[in-house]
């Protein structure tokens, strides 16, 4: 894996359906402002900035997590730290990849 191969969701349309099946979570790293202006419907919102305070609020969902923003950047950036702190997480990149899945 190279360094910015969490940056990458290009090939996540398999996984991210496969981790739907497996109940995961879809949790919206981007701004209030962005996030108002749509979202996957049954998602959670905790901007990135806030995401290290809410790792235990996190592993108490006790399922597997998508995390998405606006590119796929910061929720690469989310992937990685929950990623590190035990969470079952993959990065699915702009939120509407999953969207298109789930609605």
């Amino acid at each position: 894996m190279g360094f910015f191969d969490f940056l990458n969701a290009s090939n996540a349309p398999g996984q991210i359906k496969e981790y739907l099946d497996k109940g995961a979570v879809v949790l919206d790293v981007r701004t209030v402002e962005e996030y108002n202006n749509g979202h996957v419907n049954g998602s959670k919102h905790i901007t990135l900035a806030t995401v290290p305070l809410h790792v235990d609020d996190i592993k108490s969902w006790g399922k597997p997590v998508i995390a998405v923003c606006l590119s796929g950047g910061r929720s690469g950036q989310a992937t990685q730290f929950l990623s590190n702190h035990g969470v079952d997480v993959i990065n699915g990149g702009p939120w509407q990849n999953v969207a298109a899945l789930v609605e």
